[in-house]
């Protein structure tokens, strides 16, 4: 549903989602922070224009300076003041995908301001597949720069009460739009050089083959590299309980058993429900790579609040959006330190 309809499209009567969004945009022009609802995850913006409020944004995540952050606007139209040049296969790929989970990199205006780019010659452009937030930039008028509503490097956000609980009162408001449907974030393509094909640089909702398909050519992948973009360390994406990675569900639970045996608080999250041994927690991320995702984020948060000290996850095939799945896990396992007696 859109905005007009008897839920205001988001959960709350449509009286209340335009007062909500009115005040959001006050805030946004006074230099204030807002969490916004999209279908990826919750992200925490600021005015993408105001280089005050997006050091405060850096500051409130506690985002490395030189990590260059997204600016979300409300369609294709205010691209020209963003990007300096829009390739082809970029426009392609926005007419495409545009409203949903793709961002481009492209050419920067000298309207991205360095704490928005990272000091780069490029910036990073999408527009969110959620009512609530389409409106609200339709109403502001312009981009915020929206990275992921979470202290940095820490689990991203896929709910209001995600956001409440990670950023409390630094944040000024909390839109709430309900859970998020895709569950990871974007899917990231480098479309900045001219004649050049087009590079993933984080797997996302939108899959290298979606993307091939509208542009008719093959594009090239790098799951590993240089910070190009948000989301490219190689540890992120992490809870406070260790996360292992483990191809194999009968390995997993005999890992998962040893875990517990040793004094552990052991959770195991497959794909569907299995039998776990004893002393093991059972979170299910979902039978299909989609399923998986959309539940991801909740279930590296639930490993926190269960207080395990080790989380065996096998992942989804990496096929479709299990690709982003999977980057992600790796990430999370990764950036996860080792506790417990048996850790």
């Amino acid at each position: 549903m859109m905005p007009g309809d008897s839920d205001g499209g988001v959960g709350m009567p449509e009286d209340d989602a335009e007062s909500e969004i009115n005040r959001a945009v006050r805030i946004l022009r006074d230099g204030g922070l807002v969490a916004i609802p999209t279908e990826t995850v919750y992200g925490l913006a600021a005015d993408a224009s105001n280089p005050v409020a997006v050091r405060r944004l850096y500051e409130v995540k506690g985002r490395p300076p030189g990590h260059p952050v997204i600016v979300h606007i409300a369609g294709v139209q205010p691209l020209p003041r963003w990007a300096a040049r829009v390739p082809e296969d970029a426009r392609r790929l926005a007419e495409a995908f545009w409203p949903g989970p793709l961002t481009l990199i492209l050419p920067r205006t000298l309207a991205a301001v360095d704490e928005v780019t990272g000091g780069r010659e490029t910036v990073g452009l999408r527009v969110p597949d959620h009512p609530l937030t389409l409106a609200l930039l339709r109403a502001f008028g312009g981009g915020v720069a929206a990275p992921s509503a979470n202290r940095f490097g820490r689990v991203s956000p896929t709910s209001a009460e995600d956001v409440r609980a990670d950023l409390g009162d630094d944040v000024d408001l909390v839109l709430d739009g309900g859970p998020c449907g895709v569950g990871v974030e974007s899917t990231i393509v480098d479309c900045s050089e001219d004649g050049e094909t087009p590079v993933i640089l984080r797997p996302g909702g939108i899959t290298a083959e979606q993307i091939e398909a509208v542009l008719g050519h093959p594009v090239r992948r790098t799951p590993d590299g240089p910070s190009r973009a948000p989301g490219m360390l190689p540890a992120h994406y992490a809870p406070h309980a260790q996360v292992v990675v483990v191809e194999d569900l009968d390995a997993a639970l005999a890992l998962a058993a040893k875990q517990a045996q040793a004094g552990d608080r052991a959770g195991l999250l497959t794909p569907r429900a299995v039998a776990v041994p004893p002393g093991v927690m059972a979170l299910v991320g979902g039978d299909s790579p989609e399923a998986y995702a959309a539940t991801l984020y909740d279930r590296l948060r639930a490993a926190d609040r269960l207080g395990l000290d080790v989380l065996i996850a096998v992942p989804p095939p990496a096929e479709g959006v299990g690709v982003a799945v999977r980057d992600r896990l790796a990430r999370a396992a990764a950036g996860s330190e080792p506790k417990g007696g048996g850790s």
